[in-house]
């Protein structure tokens, strides 16, 4: 790692993490025409972000700059693979990890792993559920499209805020910072599939202050000092098809899946740093 790499992670350690991600989500929100726009055209240009797959492709029309990072873009640009019998990619973006859960423990990066239960905030039963299951971790870059979708038909059971660190989520942090998927503040959503048990998580970063369900609203902010819990049953219990939105995030970040269910055959052409788009297969299971 070059020494420029090194102060880029030692860094992160010594930054208020919380307070920047809040300054920055208050600057997100202005709707002052001129600040928003300013911030709007000059992401939208350095990303090169394609405004044509966009439900409303002029910038100038979205009234701030979290409401263009979290645009909505043409259902048709991204179709959700049809078999019943698969998981399809739940965002766009890049595949950092996938493969089996081995005796509970998750693949970071090359000599950097962690556990189910430390990712699930330390409940035991749930994460016994996935000790040989099968994961995938997926980042967002800041011009990916930043809606997470259903990876398959599931009836929401729980959810969970887990309050952590807000280090950087891009592969040089995550080729360097132990346990960073387990360190960082995350949202869990528990669902009943027909495959088993889906846990989607949904984890910050730097700058990245809010995470968004479609049940729930904002989770965070604000940020608490203990696990929070909600237990869905009867009504709250909703059930979301394969391919709809579930949440957002507010700036880019990473989601991890975590299947209860270890026969799975990875899609072909699924590879670490490899490009996934919404919808796209991702596993089929196998009899």
């Amino acid at each position: 790692m070059s020494f420029v790499d090194q102060l880029k992670v030692i860094s992160q350690y010594l930054i208020p993490q919380h307070g920047i991600s809040i300054a920055a989500g208050k600057l997100a929100e202005s709707r002052t025409p001129w600040i928003k726009n300013t911030f709007i055209s000059k992401f939208a240009k350095a990303y090169n972000i394609d405004m044509s797959i966009a439900v409303e492709p002029e910038l100038a029309r979205y009234a701030c700059f979290n409401d263009f990072f979290t645009r909505a873009i043409r259902p048709e640009t991204r179709p959700i693979d049809a078999d019943d019998n698969s998981f399809c990619s739940p965002v766009d973006g890049a595949m950092s990890q996938f493969g089996a859960i081995e005796q509970g423990r998750i693949i970071q990066a090359k000599n950097h792993h962690y556990s189910a239960l430390e990712i699930l905030g330390g409940d035991e039963e749930r994460a016994k559920k996935y000790e040989n299951g099968q994961f995938c971790t997926i980042y967002l870059a800041p011009k990916d499209y930043h809606r997470i979708h259903m990876p398959c038909k599931g009836k929401l059971t729980a959810m969970s805020h887990i309050p952590g660190k807000l280090f950087s989520v891009n592969p040089l942090t995550a080729n360097n910072v132990p346990n960073l998927f387990a360190r960082n503040e995350r949202v869990v959503a528990y669902f009943d599939t027909d495959f088993g048990e889906l846990a989607l998580v949904s984890v910050g970063a730097t700058i990245v202050g809010s995470v968004e369900t479609v049940w729930a609203g904002t989770v965070t902010p604000p940020t608490q000092k203990s696990v929070r819990t909600w237990e869905y049953t009867g009504e709250e219990s909703i059930t979301l098809a394969k391919g709809e939105e579930m949440g957002r995030f507010k700036l880019g970040s990473t989601v991890v899946l975590l299947m209860e269910n270890a026969n799975w055959q990875w899609a072909e052409g699924i590879k670490n740093g490899g490009d996934l788009m919404l919808g796209e297969k991702l596993v089929t299971r196998q009899n």
